[in-house]
């Protein structure tokens, strides 16, 4: 199987910790070089603690979640014989209280809106399938709790 890395690095600034007005902001850096802003969500530590600006772990769970399902969608539409040249997706989470009555990522919806070309147009059942075989096959789906509904 697949192995993956990722740092997570955070260094104090001038705030005072133990009063807990340091900063949550901190850097994702991932195996092939990339390094992203981070921060913890403002909705959740307000500013100037947390960046609105960085990317927040909940976003990062919704963006993971769409990502992954748009990578499976356009392979297996490419497999299939069509052709996509744009792929949007407005996904949303939704925070709440699990069975367990703990913060949770409770939903997820993904909003895709794929534009194909070409001589092969798929119809809506035809897209709404590949849409099910793409979430049946994303790694990070099949790895979550959290309810992931795909509207079309």
């Amino acid at each position: 199987m697949s192995h993956y890395l990722a740092t997570v690095r955070w260094q104090r600034n001038d705030g005072d910790f133990r009063a807990r007005t340091y900063s949550r902001e901190h850097l994702w850096e991932f195996d092939g070089g990339s390094v992203v802003p981070a921060s913890a969500s403002p909705q959740i530590v307000p500013l100037p603690m947390s960046n609105a600006v960085n990317v927040d772990p909940e976003e990062a769970f919704v963006a993971s979640l769409s990502s992954c399902h748009m990578l499976f969608f356009l392979d297996l539409a490419a497999r299939a014989g069509y052709q996509i040249d744009s792929y949007v997706d407005a996904a949303e989470g939704r925070m709440g209280k699990n069975a367990q009555g703990k913060t949770a990522m409770t939903e997820v919806t993904l909003h895709p809106v794929a534009l194909f070309s070409g001589p092969e147009q798929p119809d809506s059942a035809t897209i709404a399938s590949l849409h099910h075989k793409a979430h049946e096959l994303c790694f990070i789906a099949n790895s979550v709790t959290t309810a992931v509904a795909i509207a079309l």
